[in-house]
């Protein structure tokens, strides 16, 4: 009996030493400015692409500016309405995005900081678009509608003074550091180039280094993306964050191993696992590109979230993992790790929809692939 007393606390010594809480140490930490929430609105895409042009600056210029995530969201609702009403209520409208409607809204609009505009005039005191959007779409049905059967020319600037009250009117002019600027010199001083940012992919069903435009609700604007094996994929995020350049992430995070109050993203290879893997070190499942595509075509992966990758993070078995900094605040309550989630590479390789860099963050080989 005391034989079987000892070898039974044995054995339980040995599985409590297997679960280990995670322990993370920095690897790479890229500068970026402090984690924001993005509030009650589904604006993600540009408050994470927002702060990855922050980055850029940092690195083009040295600079900090916080940049005015609402004054892209403005610029782009319009064309989202545009859309909308071209294509006679055969699309989405609403208020999701992609990291290139920022990029195409700072090469029509220009950047302007936060100073300047908020985009709240008066309305909330955080982000909510819910009721501005309703009034929105509901004009937007009426002039799919036509109940005249003549569309006004003027129901573009109804859709603009709706935005007006309820975001306030885009600047034209203002001062920064005791310099006037437009929107668009303020681009120019920051030198970010909107043309030298390209976004990449990897899925099976379409030619490797070849664009096209990926057929996601989000991708209202029909952007391209550049596809790359998937190996190559996950190996340009790496060789970027090695050199200096931060990466901007699409990716699903309906997951129930996606968790900002743990601060952690994970695949375990059981699904038992699920739960405790939140919290302890679990052995992760191995993604293929037929994995990945698996789960994209079956809708188990889909494009729910942005966020801006800006380093890497190692358990204490030495797992790496990417630091990944989001938009749902700092609240302890609500988000671990002060706001950053810790991505692994298996769920990197699962569940990253694309990311976005600049072109001098590729690989070379794969810039040559790709013709940039």
């Amino acid at each position: 009996m005391k034989k079987l007393f000892i070898l039974a606390s044995l054995l339980g010594f040995i599985f409590s030493g297997n679960a280990q809480k995670y322990e993370f140490q920095t690897v790479t930490d890229l500068e970026a400015l402090p984690v924001i929430s993005q509030g009650n609105s589904g604006t993600c895409w540009s408050f994470s692409a927002s702060s990855f042009l922050e980055s850029e600056i940092i690195r083009l210029t040295g600079k900090k500016i916080d940049l005015s995530e609402m004054y892209q969201v403005r610029n782009t609702y319009p064309k989202k309405a545009e859309n909308y009403v071209m294509r006679q209520g055969k699309a989405q409208f609403g208020e999701g995005g992609l990291a290139h409607d920022v990029i195409n809204s700072v090469a029509d609009y220009g950047i302007v900081p936060n100073t300047v505009y908020t985009g709240l005039n008066g309305t909330y005191e955080n982000h909510n678009h819910a009721e501005m959007v309703a009034v929105i779409e509901s004009m937007l049905k009426t002039y799919v509608d036509n109940p005249a059967k003549k569309l006004s020319p003027n129901w573009k600037n109804a859709i603009a003074a709706i935005l007006d009250v309820y975001m306030g009117k885009n600047p034209t002019e203002f001062t920064f550091e005791g310099k006037k600027y437009t929107p668009q010199s303020f681009l120019a001083m920051t030198k970010i180039n909107p043309k030298d940012y390209v976004t990449i992919t990897s899925f099976t069903h379409v030619p490797n280094y070849k664009s096209f435009i990926l057929n996601i609700p989000d991708n209202f604007s029909n952007g391209s993306f550049y596809n790359l094996p998937l190996t190559e994929f996950i190996s340009n995020i790496d060789y970027a964050l090695a050199n200096g350049y931060t990466v901007e992430l699409d990716c699903d995070v309906s997951e129930p191993t996606f968790s900002g109050k743990s601060g952690v993203a994970v695949i375990p290879e059981n699904e038992q696992d699920s739960s405790a893997i939140l919290s302890e070190i679990k052995t992760e499942k191995e993604i293929t590109p037929e994995l990945r595509q698996q789960e994209f075509e079956n809708l188990t992966t889909t494009d729910d979230h942005l966020m801006h990758i800006v380093g890497k993070m190692k358990d204490q078995k030495g797992t790496i993992y990417y630091k990944v900094k989001n938009s749902w605040g700092t609240d302890g309550k609500r988000v671990a790790n002060g706001g950053y989630v810790y991505m692994s590479a298996a769920y990197m390789r699962l569940k990253a929809i694309s990311v976005l860099v600049h072109k001098d963050a590729l690989q070379k080989g794969t810039k040559q692939n790709l013709g940039l």
